[in-house]
């Protein structure tokens, strides 16, 4: 493949990608929005609850990563078989996690929420709202490994359909479900669970659909064999670095907001308004690194190896010239940061300012990364990609910022500073990690990976 025909086909990917992103976190945006009318109780609720709820699926997410992976190897291949194996290997993986967590959330809500809030009025708006909403993990599991079949397929554009028809369909149920409509009063914070949990359960209506009418992959439980256990284990080997790299970036970033929640209130503000943007802003390369490490696994499942090495240059300097769009992005944000958020109190303009130039690097540097750690999985690094995360952001980085801001009294611009400081960190180890496994990757190591 050319490189030309390479970005081409990487670009098709990508875009509908980014875009499913971004309506993901439209979707609580929505929710919010509709729920901020019932107070600040409400709202609170709504944002405990979630937050447990998205840590899960977060999981979910990430472990259907790991089989998109596996999936696009077996695309590669030509070989419905594996791909069936696969496909089905994955489901049982996600829906096995969804249900552990359902029965976790089910027999021990009331300790969770009783730990994180001590405020009594909370309690019952969140128990209320888990109560429903912990039976979108189990739809969510079923739609996600659904999605990285058909993003392994190269129909990235079917997912992101899905997403166009669940948003209006949630906004609008949930809308009537939260405030009612004639002759029924409505269920308060309950009716934004419910709605999600029913817009969920329409997009996977239109996926099966989809994968009956449109992938033509003759995926039937009914023509799996008894190896399918093996390749269950097999499967899981791999993506379980997956999900334990994004479980632990999880909470590792709910660790730095713990860090940071301790600096005065207008530092603390002006690094909540940024976070958001920060994340919307660096989905586009996200998406890129998803799509390389797609076409890579489809390239390692076909044994067309020849312009692998060239392939992967070509993401990491598409990559980075997306990141300096990204960048400057945030260089055109920072001005306009001020109208965004109007009638704030001077000094939060003033800590917006102070991290500006912090914020605008950060996607150069996490860009470049981002890339690597997606095409070292691709190449079956998934292990080591997790030694570097978590030595870059546990052993060095976030003790630097607990000294940084409980140790030293350190400003809002250092505190900042360790996010940027954290990607470099990791830089050298990723480009080392990467030339290393490319210059030693050959058949013997993709038939490795093609244990389906």
């Amino acid at each position: 493949m050319s490189s030309q025909s390479y970005v081409r086909k990487n670009i098709s990917l990508a875009w509908p990608l980014a875009l499913n992103a971004l309506l993901m976190q439209s979707m609580l945006m929505i929710d919010t929005f509709l729920v901020s009318p019932l107070g600040e109780v409400s709202l609170a609720a709504m944002g405990i609850a979630t937050t447990i709820i998205a840590f899960v699926m977060g999981i979910q997410m990430a472990l259907a990563n790991g089989s998109q992976l596996v999936l696009s190897r077996a695309v590669g291949s030509g070989g419905n078989i594996a791909l069936n194996r696969g496909f089905w290997a994955g489901m049982a993986i996600n829906v096995a996690v969804a249900g552990l967590f359902w029965v976790l959330i089910t027999l021990f809500d009331q300790s969770l929420v009783q730990g994180l809030t001590d405020d009594a009025a909370l309690h019952e708006e969140i128990t209320r709202y888990l109560a429903i909403s912990k039976y979108l993990l189990i739809f969510n599991g079923i739609t996600q490994v659904t999605i990285a079949l058909f993003n392994a397929l190269g129909k990235t554009k079917i997912p992101f359909k899905g997403y166009l028809i669940e948003m209006p369909f949630n906004a609008l149920i949930s809308y009537y479900l939260i405030y009612g409509f004639v002759g029924f009063d409505g269920m308060g914070v309950q009716g934004a669970a419910l709605g999600s949990l029913l817009a969920i359960a329409l997009r996977l209506v239109y996926l099966t659909y989809c994968l009956k009418s449109q992938t033509g992959a003759g995926l039937s439980p009914k023509d799996l064999d008894s190896s399918l256990k093996k390749s269950i284990v097999n499967h899981f080997k791999e993506i379980f670095p997956v999900a334990a790299n994004v479980t632990m970036l999880q909470i590792g970033a709910t660790i730095y907001l713990l860090i940071f929640s301790q600096l005065n209130i207008n530092e603390y503000v002006a690094i909540t308004l940024v976070m958001p943007w920060v994340k919307a802003g660096t989905q586009f390369i996200t998406a890129w690194a998803h799509s390389s490490a797609i076409t890579i696994s489809q390239a390692i499942g076909s044994r067309d190896m020849d312009d692998l090495k060239k392939n992967v240059d070509t993401s990491i300097d598409i990559a980075v010239i997306i990141s300096f769009f990204s960048a400057l992005f945030f260089l055109a944000l920072s001005f306009f940061l001020v109208k965004l958020y109007p009638n704030l109190d001077p000094a939060t303009y003033h800590a917006l300012a102070v991290i500006a130039p912090l914020y605008i690097f950060l996607p150069i540097a996490r860009g470049y990364n981002t890339v690597h750690g997606h095409v070292l999985r691709a190449l079956g690094k998934t292990t080591e990609v997790f030694k570097v995360n978590f030595t870059g952001q546990w052993i060095i980085s976030i003790p630097l910022c607990a000294l940084i801001v409980l140790g030293l009294d350190g400003s809002i611009f250092w505190a900042f500073a360790i996010f940027p400081f954290e990607e470099l960190v990791k830089m050298l180890p990723f480009r080392m990690l990467a030339r290393k496994s490319l210059r030693e990757f050959d058949k013997s190591k993709a038939e490795k990976l093609m244990y389906d």
